[in-house]
This record gives structure tokens, sequence and C-alpha cells, in this order.
């Protein structure tokens, strides 16, 4: 199973539905593909309506226990990837657990891959 990470926080209401519907359009077409994938941002997105917090701290439980059931991470490089918070804890959750961790363009094209944008973000 894929677990797609990806970036969600923001103060801004827009940009926060915004990466939502970026990570559906990705999660459907790895489901597409044949591929099994959870992101915690299709599931978790539409609970903040009924009273649930963006930040990180609340979701990094949860998150944990679907990364330690997955087989590997991808990251959705949306804007401000680099800057997360939670996608740098799951990246690096990821590593404690020997999952292995490719990046996707945000525009679909392409399989996933572990090229040099694992070099670029520190890994």
């Amino acid at each position: 199973m894929i677990y797609l990470a990806s970036p969600y926080s923001h103060p801004a209401v827009t940009i926060r539905e915004q990466r939502f519907r970026d990570a559906c359009r990705a999660a459907a077409q790895l489901l597409a593909s044949g591929l099994t994938v959870f992101s915690p941002i299709v599931h978790g997105h539409p609970l903040v309506d009924h009273g649930l917090p963006t930040d990180w701290p609340f979701w990094e439980r949860f998150d944990r226990d679907h990364l330690v059931r997955c087989d590997e991470v991808v990251v959705l490089m949306l804007d401000g990837w680099r800057e997360s918070v939670g996608v740098a804890t799951e990246i690096r959750i990821a590593g404690e657990l020997g999952k292995p961790v490719r990046y996707l363009a945000p525009d679909g094209t392409g399989s996933p891959t572990l090229a040099h944008v694992a070099e670029e973000a520190g890994r």
C-alpha cells in the first residue's frame, strides 16, 4: 500500500482546499493505475468540517499508524512540500521504518521516482 504524503496545513482555507483537491487527483491517478493508496489528506480534509483541527500535532498519531501499515511513501511535490512539518516528519518516520520514499510531480506525469528529488530533499 502506498502512503501518499502531501502538504496540507496553511492559514488560508483556499490553499488547504486546493491541496486537498490535488491530493484527490493524485490518489485517483494512482488508484486508476492499479495501485492501492491511502492519502491522509483525502481522508482527513472532509473531517475538518466536523470540528477536527488541521495541524500536524493532532494528526501525527493517526498518520504514524497508517505509515506502519504501508509498504512505501510517495510524496506529492505540491508547493510547500519542502517546508511542510508533516511531510518532513512522514519522510523521517518512513526512514525509521525502512520504507522507501518516492516523489511524484503534481501534474501526475510519470511514475513516482526515487530520482534526484530525494537528493535535493536532503535524503
